[in-house]
């Protein structure tokens, strides 16, 4: 991405900081912070304990549980890869905002890994990931769109603005403000 690019972008990022904390405030189902109770970077010994106390987070919904056994799966380490399992994780993560999962997500879509490579999933899920905090996301987007024809670019410029004005209309209908009101 060019240096007016970035800047764009950036700026961009930079006018959706008051949508997080009204995110945070109302639990909307685009920005969404991750919450952290979950670490399965223990001592073998202590892993199967470990794993059960993440999947009980994540069964209750915690989006960084869900990431971290996504990245388990993924990695592969003290357990055999699991691109299935993985993949199944970080979308329910991805699902609730959490940037890293949709970041990863958008990446296995990118190299086809556990999935079928599609550009299209890719640079949508990296873009979202960037809103969101991902700080690699935009680079790696950039890298999808060098891959992409034209036609693939369209279409996925075209859903993303369709979940855009779905979350701003979701934060207009909430309050009955417009989205970029002042916050109280």
């Amino acid at each position: 991405m060019n240096r007016t690019g970035r800047a764009l972008s950036m700026g961009c990022l930079l006018l959706l900081q008051p949508l997080l904390a009204l995110a945070q405030a109302g639990g909307n189902s685009l920005l969404i912070p991750a919450m952290g109770r979950c670490t399965l970077n223990t001592q073998p010994q202590d892993l199967a304990q470990a794993i059960a106390a993440c999947q009980k987070a994540s069964d209750e919904g915690d989006a960084q549980a869900q990431y971290e056994l996504g990245e388990f799966y993924y990695e592969g380490k003290g357990a055999p890869r699991d691109l299935n399992q993985a993949l199944s994780y970080f979308e329910k993560a991805s699902l609730q905002g959490h940037a890293q999962a949709q970041f990863k997500l958008g990446t296995m879509f990118f190299h086809g890994e556990g999935v079928t490579a599609n550009n299209v999933q890719a640079y949508i899920l990296l873009k979202m990931a960037a809103v969101n905090g991902a700080e690699d996301a935009l680079d790696t987007a950039d890298e999808v769109t060098e891959k992409m024809p034209r036609e693939e670019l369209e279409v996925a410029t075209q859903v993303l603005g369709q979940i855009f004005r779905k979350y701003l209309m979701e934060l207009q209908s909430a309050d009955g403000r417009t989205p970029f009101a002042p916050l109280p």
